[in-house]
């Protein structure tokens, strides 16, 4: 049977509340930063078929609702038989739980919900814990170079049965993390958040009985899939392409190139990976198993989401997607690759998304965001021969401007709902100190609807034997593209000791060894512009000096706009704008990504690409540095933050099509 309108409209808002109380119970009853203030959690309601039904929009990780859970309860009763109730399911492995882990240090759980002997849903949540072991503290380093090295993998596994926990579990999670005492707090908390859940689904199924709940589960998600495909119908038809990269592998100084061929027809869009790299020996790898994965999906989401706010938020909002991931890619790798900064991918990814689906809806898309997250995170002694670990600030920049608005200032509308950290909880719980945290002067890229600013955090270590981790460092080298004219935002910068005579500018780090008194300052990139910045309403860049988002050197250098004496000058900004030099065009990616092109157009990376996924899996990665170097050593030193000539360009061309030619 089908439900009427009516009563399953009353379903999906009584389900969708229950998910919402799950996450409170999960955050207020939470053990760590993740969840207490960060909410790095989430809480759903899956149906027969292991995808969700119900999911919240106001609290947690907001984008995972394309993850399944069929694979992770198959696992488990092929190995020891049928759930039962008081049966719970963790697992945190990518592999075997077939994408709904996508890093180690995420649990996940999985319970059923039974009424008279029969399931009539599945409650599902998952934290990111402080560590589950792996070569640094919170198991997370951009320079792990397959997943062995990141911690501890759980297999789909009960962790209790019949409403205890299985003992032998918990001593392998206890024994295998830095932090075995907070993980068991969180993992308590997730417990609570699931028997919350188990008591609204019986009151609802007492209100509504089991056939129509069990049937609202599959009706809710069709509902989505038509109204998804309504939205995307209404989109022009046509191929659109676009490419992006990281600024490298963490392991190496080689850029990494994500691609895709995005298709709209017939209300539905087909997403081609194809011509991205090969998976990396780093821990960037998105585990998506090469299908609609939440991490490839997160812009359609949002899109149909702001285009059509009643669609129902659940799997079948992604009906309409299809993945072309090749394996053995950066989008689609193949076991053992490490997967524990498979965010700095995925934003990457969004990037993607926004950039091809801008090129369908110019006016609908804003410029890129700062294409960044960087959960911060210090670790120190704990005085007991342990290690007390915590996040500090989950730090992102800002969102692309878009037609007729500013982008948002620090805060990136693509990654989901994560929230600060209180400066005052976490100076109670590290040996930090916080000395500034603020928006970013001059970040945001310029134009007629200006970038959203990025964030500057700085802090001092107030405790010897610290180290400073910041997985997910992006933007330093390619920066957040502008559109329709506007300009890129500033790139990221990691500063030790800023205006000190010890001073020191670095790059990505691993685990950064840093003393009592040292300060340490992250800026976070701004996110790009949107339209010609002389066409700015002067007024409008005055309020933003005045506001200390633009100096008044980049109202005059940026905007054209001349400020004497707190006002406007406008015979001399008409001026200056008349002699600004002009747009680059409907895409400006900044210079480095220029001149990078100019050398490696895309159609020869394309080529390259194909080349390499030819080979041998356990090839490709050596065969990737080694043609890719054969040619960079024909550049000049700096490039390409410094431009190739004509002659250099053209032989580094020729280098490595002569690379390609002899496999």
């Amino acid at each position: 049977m089908q439900l009427d309108p009516v009563t399953l409209e009353i379903l999906n808002n009584k389900v969708a509340a229950i998910t919402e109380e799950m996450c409170l119970t999960l955050q207020r009853t939470g053990r760590t930063l993740y969840v207490k203030e960060t909410a790095d959690f989430a809480c759903a309601l899956a149906g027969a078929d292991g995808r969700f039904f119900a999911y919240p929009r106001s609290i947690g990780v907001s984008g995972f609702v394309g993850l399944e859970c069929a694979p992770t309860i198959a696992a488990v009763e092929a190995m020891t038989g049928p759930l039962q109730p008081g049966d719970v399911i963790l697992t945190n492995d990518p592999y075997l739980s077939k994408g709904l882990a996508t890093h180690l240090p995420d649990l996940h759980m999985i319970e059923p919900y039974f009424h008279e002997g029969r399931i009539v849903a599945w409650g599902w949540c998952f934290v990111h814990c402080s560590d589950v072991g792996g070569r640094v503290p919170s198991s997370i380093s951009p320079m792990n170079t397959e997943i062995f090295q990141e911690g501890l993998r759980i297999p789909p596994v009960r962790l209790m049965r019949g409403g205890e926990m299985v003992p032998e579990v918990r001593a392998f999670l206890d024994a295998n993390s830095r932090t075995p005492e907070a993980n068991m707090g969180d993992i308590r908390a997730m417990l609570a958040a699931l028997a919350a859940g188990r008591r609204r689904v019986e009151q609802v199924v007492a209100q509504h009985g089991a056939d129509v709940v069990v049937q609202a589960s599959v009706d809710l998600v069709a509902l989505a899939g038509k109204k998804a495909r309504a939205v995307i119908a209404s989109m022009p038809e046509g191929e659109y392409s676009f490419s992006d990269y990281l600024d490298d592998d963490a392991v190496s100084d080689l850029p990494v190139r994500l691609a895709l061929k995005m298709t709209l027809k017939d209300g539905g869009v087909c997403l081609d990976f194809t011509g991205s790299d090969p998976q990396v020996q780093a821990a960037m790898n998105i585990p998506s198993h090469g299908r609609p994965h939440s991490w490839l999906t997160l812009r359609v989401l949002a899109l149909v989401s702001t285009l059509d706010p009643s669609v129902p938020l659940n799997a079948g909002l992604l009906d309409p997607v299809s993945i072309i991931a090749p394996e053995g890619t950066i989008v689609n790798p193949l076991m053992p690759a490490a997967t524990g900064v498979r965010h700095a991918a995925a934003v990457r990814v969004n990037d993607l998304l926004n950039g091809a689906f801008g090129l369908a809806l110019p006016e609908a898309l804003p410029a890129a965001s700062s294409g960044t997250i960087i959960p911060v995170v210090v670790t120190e002694p704990d005085g007991r021969g342990g290690r007390n670990v915590q996040v500090v600030e989950p730090m992102i920049g800002g969102t692309g401007g878009r037609f007729g608005h500013d982008g948002v200032d620090g805060r990136d509308s693509g990654i989901s709902n994560l929230a600060n950290n209180p400066a005052e909880t976490v100076e109670a719980e590290l040996g930090v100190t916080f000395l500034s945290y603020a928006l970013r002067p001059d970040s945001g890229g310029a134009g007629q609807w200006r970038g959203g600013a990025g964030m500057a955090l700085s802090f001092r270590i107030d405790r010897e034997g610290s180290f400073v981790l910041a997985r997910g460092m992006e933007r330093l080298k390619f920066r957040p593209w502008g559109r329709e004219g506007g300009r890129p935002g500033a790139p990221a910068a990691l500063i030790v000791n800023e205006g000190r005579a010890d001073e020191r500018r670095l790059g990505k780090i691993d685990m950064l060894p840093v003393k009592r008194g040292d300060t340490v300052t992250f800026l976070t990139p701004g996110a790009g512009g949107y339209g010609d910045p002389m066409a700015r309403d002067p007024e409008v860049v005055l309020r933003d000096v005045a506001a200390g988002l633009v100096s008044p050197e980049a109202a005059l250098g940026d905007y054209g706009v001349v400020i004497r004496e707190g006002a406007v000058d406008a015979a001399a900004t008409a001026a200056a704008r008349a002699a600004a030099r002009p747009s680059e065009g409907r895409i400006d990616f900044g210079p480095e990504r220029r001149h990078w092109d100019a050398v490696f157009p895309a159609d020869l990376m394309d080529r390259f690409n194909a080349a390499l996924l030819s080979l041998p899996a356990g090839t490709r990665s050596s065969r990737r540095s080694r043609a890719l170097r054969a040619a960079l050593s024909l550049l000049p030193e700096g490039f390409p933050q410094v431009a190739a000539s004509a002659g250099q360009a053209q032989a580094a061309r020729a280098a490595l099509e002569e690379e390609m030619a002899h496999g």
